[in-house]
């Protein structure tokens, strides 16, 4: 009831202004008609989808577009009160100075204590406002497959003279529950094999809960090549915790029918293991540990176990979903991890980016590394921002993604 209170108050707030700043620029009657039709169209069909008839177990693609339409309809709402509630004030304070100081017998018998709302100022917050309405139809549109390959060159000492140039593609978060255009998943797969790389490797979150949702990709995975193979991780919805099941039987058949589709698109699927790339008679250690986050996400995932039969002095990249871990229990470890690639955040799907220059996006507030290359102790690790999406169906500035990293013999240059 808490909630429904505090949602109600925002929407009406909201729609007090909104339609206030909307009345100042115009009198037409069909677009009052128009604006509160898309407001309660909106509304009343996100009520529908979670908490009327049509409720499913987990989260279905209507759900998903239920909070897309949503958000498109608050957040743009959001600036304009920023900006009408700027303008009150300085309204506010002049109508109370007008009601106390207005010489009402010189007034004609008009008593006008409230300034008038000035038109330029109406016209300024919906402008701004369209700005960000716009960009979000455009991520549920487009941006959700708007993939982007992005490179890097990291340096090693001690890489060894064998893998000087080698070339890794990593992918994660796939969520193939979430998509709703098979041949943009299949552009994407060719985008992935274009690149060419050594090995490709999965960082988690094949489903959003059920193995089910990855069959009619299937096929399409399968296509996937690279000359040293494909390795995989488990990320915290690949284990079906957030949806209901008839029994724990039932849960633990999803787990295994999922490790056998990825065993079937041709995955080495890693569960606290680790696998060794021979090449010259010199070899690197892949390491993937289970799903292991911070926050009361599973806690799955057991390094030492997963670092078994590695020596110290091997070559390392470790596969591990949630970034949190790097922190928690990788950079300080007795080992040497040159390299992490994680995922799990999708950089919020939301933000804004100027490649090489700035980044941001409030999922930062949550996690320290949240999307790209960091350093630690020489020791780097990779968050790729996520090939598919979640809950909000589209993504805003931060793009599906695709990264590349070649590996290079040598201090990196200044």
């Amino acid at each position: 009831m808490i909630r429904w209170i505090i949602f109600v108050a925002i929407i009406g707030v909201a729609d007090y202004y909104a339609f206030q700043s909307l009345k100042t620029v115009t009198k037409s009657n069909w677009w009052y008609a128009l604006y509160w039709l898309f407001t309660i169209a909106v509304i009343g069909n996100f009520i529908f989808q979670f908490y009327g008839f049509n409720r499913s177990n987990g989260f279905s693609q209507a759900n998903s577009f239920a909070v897309g339409f949503l958000i498109a309809l608050i957040v743009p709402k959001l600036i304009l009160i920023a900006i009408m509630f700027a303008e009150d004030v300085f309204r506010i304070p002049q109508g109370i100075y007008s009601y106390f100081m207005q010489d009402d017998s010189n007034s004609g018998g008009q008593i006008k204590h409230l300034p008038s709302r000035r038109r330029f100022i109406s016209q300024i917050a919906l402008g701004l406002a369209a700005i960000p309405f716009a960009s979000i139809l455009y991520g549920m549109y487009k941006g959700k497959y708007n993939f982007k390959v992005l490179k890097y060159t990291l340096h090693f000492e001690d890489l060894p003279d064998a893998f000087d140039g080698y070339k890794l593609t990593q992918i994660s978060d796939v969520h193939s529950g979430s998509f709703d255009n098979i041949d943009k998943v299949k552009y994407a797969i060719d985008l992935i094999n274009e690149q060419q790389s050594d090995v490709i490797l999965f960082t988690g979150d094949m489903v959003n809960n059920k193995a089910e949702e990855m069959l009619p990709y299937v096929d399409i995975f399968k296509q996937l090549k690279a000359k040293h193979g494909l390795y995989s991780v488990l990320g915290n919805h690949d284990y079906g915790d957030y949806v209901s099941w008839n029994s724990e039987a039932d849960k633990r058949q999803n787990l295994e029918d999922l490790k056998a589709l990825q065993k079937g698109i041709g995955f080495d699927l890693l569960l606290n293991e680790n696998r060794f790339i021979e090449k010259d008679g010199q070899r690197i250690a892949i390491i993937g540990v289970e799903n292991w986050g911070k926050g009361g996400f599973k806690k799955a995932g057991d390094l030492k176990k997963a670092s078994s039969l590695v020596d110290k002095d091997d070559f390392k990249i470790l596969l591990s979903h949630d970034p949190s871990h790097w922190d928690a229990e990788v950079v300080n470890a007795e080992y040497h991890y040159h390299l992490t690639l994680s995922g799990h955040t999708h950089g919020m799907q939301f933000g804004i980016e100027i490649p090489g220059w700035f980044k941001w996006s409030p999922v930062k507030w949550r996690y320290k590394q949240w999307a790209g290359i960091y350093e630690t102790l020489g020791q780097y690790i990779n968050v790729n921002r996520g090939f598919g999406y979640l809950a909000f169906p589209g993504r805003v500035g931060i793009w599906p993604e695709i990264t590349v990293i070649e590996l290079k013999k040598g201090a990196k240059e200044a």
